[in-house]
């Protein structure tokens, strides 16, 4: 399936507010139409093209001009061409789930953890809808702690959090 136009215009243009990237995507139905537009807009200058493109919110008079001048550049449609190639191979990531043990809570991994990496651990917690920070306070539900923990232990502590270790953790997230 081919990536929305939004997301095109995110990766060609990433300094771009995500209200502009909306707005010009209702411009055109896809990304050769948007081309369309902002060449048209660049060889017209001044013109109803180029006041359409800064009519959108977020963008302006001068991000339109900017945007036109850029596809002026035969070296940047290019660049672009090859960036929305790569957008076709791009697949949807996997939502996190909500019904596990853990989904909704945060965890903070400490110490030197022997059973899984630390971005491991943090992916795996993550897939299954738990948010992972990477310091304790009073709102963090669990603390998952390897040898050697030391202040976010004490923290912990302090907030009452509960403390797992990774045997824990893993029987609770069903391994």
């Amino acid at each position: 399936p081919e990536a929305p136009l939004d997301q095109k215009i995110a990766l060609a243009f990433p300094g771009l507010a995500a209200p502009a990237r909306r707005g010009l995507a209702t411009l055109a139905d896809d990304w050769v139409g948007l081309v369309r537009l902002a060449e048209i807009a660049r060889n017209e200058g001044p013109s109803e093209g180029l006041g359409q493109i800064a009519g959108v919110s977020g963008v302006g008079p001068v991000a339109a001009r900017a945007l036109a001048l850029f596809f002026r550049e035969t070296h940047n449609r290019a660049m672009v061409d090859a960036l929305v190639a790569e957008l076709d191979r791009i697949e949807d990531a996997e939502k996190p789930k909500s019904d596990t043990a853990v989904a909704g809570k945060t965890v903070v991994f400490t110490g030197a953890l022997e059973r899984f990496t630390r971005d491991e651990a943090k992916a795996r917690a993550e897939s299954l809808g738990a948010k992972v920070s990477g310091s304790v306070s009073k709102k963090t539900d669990y603390l998952v702690a390897g040898p050697g923990a030391g202040s976010k232990m004490a923290e912990a502590q302090k907030h009452g959090v509960q403390v797992l270790t990774e045997d824990e953790w893993l029987a609770l997230i069903g391994g």
